[in-house]
């Protein structure tokens, strides 16, 4: 991977974006797969390791924690090291993680693997988030959602890569060793290419602004609402395969795979959604759909029954994740690959705790209650949703914030005026 770093995203010809574009697409896809596979293997791990329920929970979400740590302070260094050096970190700990748990001989070496592969998931959202936002600043949730595709798209791929491995017999070692593939493509399609500086540093934002940015009301109350979004798409997403294998009788990983099919064609088809809805209102109808969606999911009972809730459920969490990132981009653009990566961090240590605790309910009072818990997180989201389109409503509607070249939004000299 090249050091060179242009000053803008106008520097890269057009094929160098697409490359870039596409390169972060397979590492989402490498991302998203390992948690396919932690969803299909945990009750392996439990009877191999004779694990409990919430030492499953505990594992499983180590990586959620490992994310947390790794986009918070990769969102913080992106600009110091580049996104050209968090991508080499991100390949390093992904391999590094995937043999760890291959190897592992109890919960101490799950645990470290696992937290591995959580770091490595980290600094691909750290790296392509903001790297997606600068190579197209116009079409930003736009391009955001397309970029998110993949990880519906890489659950998908590797769901139906752990059921067919199931079903030729192979142990859930191997399933981990799949996840390599995808990881050896990224860190082939990366090397050698030209990374751009993100839009903050283009546009001359200090860092100081940056960091003021994360202070803003709206900010923070947009963080305590990734908090419930992540948790309501990802905490029953890691559980669904284990639960309705039970619940509904039929191979759980196949329903993980029909909800994240949905979710890939959903956001493939955003694009045009997004310009005729405004994202609040966006996500006001996600969090009602999911709302409905999950309370079914908690009853079904059927196979038929699951695939219809599953469905709903999918339509419901579709936009979650990258709209919440494209608004984070579109109205604090100021805070850069910072706020973009508190925002990613907040959703994934949310989805880190929500783990367990469905554990803990699914150990006490069975696997459909411990979906039906999960239920009062996007009712909440309605109400913040809502209230937050009707502040917009009473000012104009939704507005996509623009940064001037070269200066503070604040009006203030910019840092990199100031060291002329």
């Amino acid at each position: 991977m090249s050091t060179s770093q242009p000053s803008s995203h106008h520097a890269l010809t057009d094929d160098q974006r697409a490359r870039l574009f596409l390169a972060s697409c397979v590492a989402l896809i490498a991302t998203a797969m390992t948690f396919a596979v932690r969803g299909d293997i945990m009750d392996a791990l439990g009877t191999e390791f004779r694990l409990s329920k919430e030492e499953v929970g505990w594992i499983v979400g180590t990586a959620f924690w490992g994310f947390t740590l790794s986009i918070f302070f990769g969102g913080q260094l992106v600009d110091l090291l580049g996104m050209r050096r968090l991508m080499a970190l991100a390949f390093l700990a992904h391999v590094v993680g995937v043999a760890v748990t291959i190897f592992a001989g109890g919960f101490w070496m799950l645990f470290a693997g696992t937290l591995a592969i959580g770091l490595a998931n980290g600094f691909v959202e750290a790296a392509v988030n903001p790297l997606t936002a600068t190579i197209y600043p116009d079409r930003k949730t736009e391009k955001l959602n397309a970029l998110h595709v993949w990880f519906p798209g890489g659950i998908v791929i590797g769901g139906l890569a752990a059921y067919a491995l199931t079903q030729g017999q192979f142990n859930w070692q191997v399933k981990m060793a799949v996840i390599l593939i995808p990881t050896v493509v990224y860190g082939v399609l990366f090397w050698g290419q030209k990374f751009p500086v993100t839009e903050r540093v283009q546009h001359g934002v200090t860092t100081a602004g940056m960091y003021r940015e994360a202070l803003r009301p709206l900010f923070l109350l947009w963080v305590f609402c990734m908090l419930l979004t992540a948790a309501t798409e990802l905490g029953p997403n890691q559980w669904i395969p284990d639960i309705l294998t039970k619940t509904a009788g039929l191979q759980g990983i196949l329903v993980l795979v029909w909800i994240n099919g949905l979710m890939a064609v959903g956001r493939m088809l955003a694009g045009p959604l997004v310009h005729r809805l405004s994202p609040t209102g966006l996500l006001i109808g996600s969090a009602a759909i999911s709302a409905v969606g999950l309370f079914w999911l908690s009853a079904a009972s059927t196979p038929a029954g699951a695939f219809a809730a599953a469905t709903v459920f999918a339509v419901g969490i579709m936009y979650f994740w990258p709209t919440m990132l494209g608004v984070t981009s579109e109205r604090f653009p100021a805070g850069g690959a910072l706020l973009l990566a508190i925002v990613g961090g907040a959703g994934m240590l949310s989805v880190s705790l929500i783990l367990p605790v469905m554990g803990r309910i699914y150990d006490a009072q069975g696997p459909a209650t411990a979906l039906r818990y999960v239920v009062i997180l996007p009712v909440i989201l309605i109400a913040i949703f809502g209230a937050i389109w009707l502040y917009d409503r009473a000012r104009g509607g939704y507005k996509v914030v623009k940064l001037a070249p070269e200066q503070h939004p604040e009006g203030g000299m910019s840092e990199a005026a100031r060291t002329r």
